[in-house]
């Protein structure tokens, strides 16, 4: 028969010394019967005797005897023919009195320790009320509260033990091969073992103790957290930049609110102010139109009144029979004069000349209200102006750069370059150096003076050799002037576009986020293109071309233009 570990032997000794204790306790409360009073069930006060031999408490004995007829002993039934002269019972009295002090100190010390609660580890060795365990013990396998931990802490054969912070299933800190605490780490097979594993099952692998094992793991753990804080810093820092960014978007938006809601009121007022004068000069020239007929009419009535009479005093004589007085009568009666109105027509005012004029006030005044809001945009927009230069690198050989990087025209002479991959071989473009992955930018190009040139934005990744497709689908988003006053927007198929006056400062605006590329004739403060709900996925360069010098008369260049708030 295999003997017992020595583990096995201290576990087997904790729990028999646990179970003395459990054991003192049983027979502390036999103990109690004896030191309490049979009629108050509580331990004696001044305990008295009687001939019959049992004990009682001087008061509750002699209440009893008080309120019945004969004294009788409660427990023995035993009757006294007259009331027995008692005796305090010194050493009961004594025992009692150490027996209530004992009892007290043991419930005052327990009721110091903390009961379990819901997720707490609990002593394995209270009776009745559970306790909190304080400590397990990886030796014996079992948890203890202060009470039942004071042998692990006072005998020596217990001391050696390894204590932990209470926990529970203390199993699963046991080798289930070998039935002994994991003491060791295998960093072959990244296992928990014994210290009879490497003896027995793992053979030549490479061991450490678990605390050393610990320790390297919680250096990398604090690596993993500071990585972990400083990925929180990081998100913090954009949740906040999300939410400054989102604030300025909406203050943005709360100004151009204020400036559209302003200018839509003026308009407003201005078309009821329009609509009031038009109205009212209908109204105008229908009342004259009316006044006209009513003069009409007056005088055709009073006409009508006179030859009513007139006929009057004919059809009188008509029915004479008096010869002489119609003869007389005769030549007096004529026709009142009237006049000729075959040629008479009431005026009809036209309205038509009123209502075009109202329209065409109404077109002036929008248009005027509208050139100020695009002011308002113009000015809002050169706050994201930037500062460009232009890269050598990707020139046309033909193109000539000034020693700034900020102007542009072409030559007739083609310059011996190396022919770098981002440089334009065929088509007279260059680039700027600045790209742009995000956000929103602006610069100004000066066109004065040029009778073709193409200004706009490309992507880095974009074709740069050979016969170049201007269009968004090729990475080009870009507009022309040809021919001194033939403007495009290169969209694929070029759209023509009709400007009220000849650019001679282009501004060029890029919204990443919200795929806009717009143009401005920036003296008139007017729009002269926009591309919507485009698609980056690459960086952004501003792209320039002053177009070919034509026999000097496009040989003026573009220049980058430093951006000066309109007013």
């Amino acid at each position: 028969m295999d003997r017992p570990s020595s583990s096995q032997r201290l576990h087997h000794q904790s729990r028999k010394r646990a179970a003395e204790t459990d054991m003192s306790a049983a027979s502390r409360l036999q103990s109690e019967d004896q030191f309490m009073c049979s009629i108050c069930l509580d331990v004696f006060t001044d305990p008295v005797s009687t001939s019959c031999g049992h004990n009682f408490c001087r008061t509750c004995i002699t209440q009893h005897w008080d309120s019945n007829v004969q004294c009788v002993c409660p427990l023995c039934n035993k009757v006294f023919r007259k009331r027995p002269k008692l005796e305090v019972n010194r050493l009961l009295r004594e025992m009692a009195t150490e027996f209530r002090q004992s009892t007290t100190n043991e419930a005052s010390r327990r009721s110091e320790e903390p009961a379990v609660k819901p997720g707490e580890v609990q002593c394995d060795f209270c009776t009745g009320t559970k306790v909190k365990a304080i400590k397990s013990c990886l030796k014996c396998e079992a948890s203890y509260c202060q009470t039942h931990l004071e042998p692990h802490l006072t005998a020596a054969r217990l001391r050696s033990h390894q204590l932990i912070h209470p926990v529970d299933n203390l199993e699963d800190r046991m080798c289930k091969t070998h039935n002994k605490p994991l003491e060791l780490f295998c960093k072959t097979d990244q296992t928990c073992v014994c210290s009879l594993c490497p003896v027995l099952d793992h053979k030549n692998h490479e061991f450490v103790p678990l605390k050393e094992e610990c320790e390297r793991r919680k250096a990398k753990l604090e690596k993993t957290v500071a990585e972990i804080q400083q990925k929180m810093q990081q998100t913090q820092l954009k949740i906040q930049e999300i939410k400054q960014s989102e604030q300025l978007s909406r203050e943005a938006a709360d100004r151009k609110k204020a400036v559209g809601l302003q200018i839509f009121t003026t308009l407003k007022q201005h078309v009821e102010d329009i609509q009031a004068d038009f109205m009212e000069t209908v109204e105008e020239k229908q009342k004259s139109t009316k006044k006209q007929a009513e003069d009409f009419i007056k005088e055709l009535q009073q006409e009508l009144s006179e030859l009513t009479v007139t006929a009057a005093e004919v059809e009188k004589l008509l029915r004479s029979e008096d010869h002489l007085h119609l003869l007389q009568s005769f030549s007096s009666i004529n026709a009142p004069p009237t006049k000729d109105w075959t040629q008479v027509r009431v005026h009809q005012r036209s309205h038509e000349g009123s209502l075009e004029k109202a329209v065409a006030q109404l077109e002036e005044t929008i248009s005027k209200e509208v050139k100020k809001l695009l002011k308002v945009e113009l000015k809002r927009i050169q706050q994201f102006a930037v500062d460009v230069t232009l890269d050598p690198d990707t020139a046309n050989p033909n193109l000539i750069l000034s020693d700034d990087e900020k102007q542009v025209h072409d030559t007739d002479v083609r310059k011996n370059l190396p022919d770098k991959p981002q440089r334009f071989d065929r088509c007279v473009n260059v680039l700027g150096k600045q790209s742009f992955s995000s956000g929103r930018f602006y610069f100004e190009v000066q066109v004065k003076g040029k009778t073709a040139w193409t200004l706009g934005v490309t992507t880095e990744t974009s074709k740069r050799k050979g016969e170049i497709t201007l269009g968004p689908t090729d990475g080009y988003w870009t507009v022309w002037l040809r021919n001194e006053n033939e403007y495009k927007a290169l969209i694929g198929p070029s759209v023509p576009l009709s400007l009220k006056s000849k650019p001679e400062k282009v501004g060029v605006f890029v919204d990443y986020e919200e795929g806009l590329v717009s143009f401005y004739d920036v003296d008139a403060a007017a729009l002269i293109f926009s591309f919507t709900g485009c698609s980056f996925t690459h960086k952004l360069l501003p792209l320039f071309s002053p177009s070919l010098n034509d026999g000097g008369t496009n040989s003026a260049p573009l220049i980058i233009s430093a951006v000066s708030h309109t007013e």
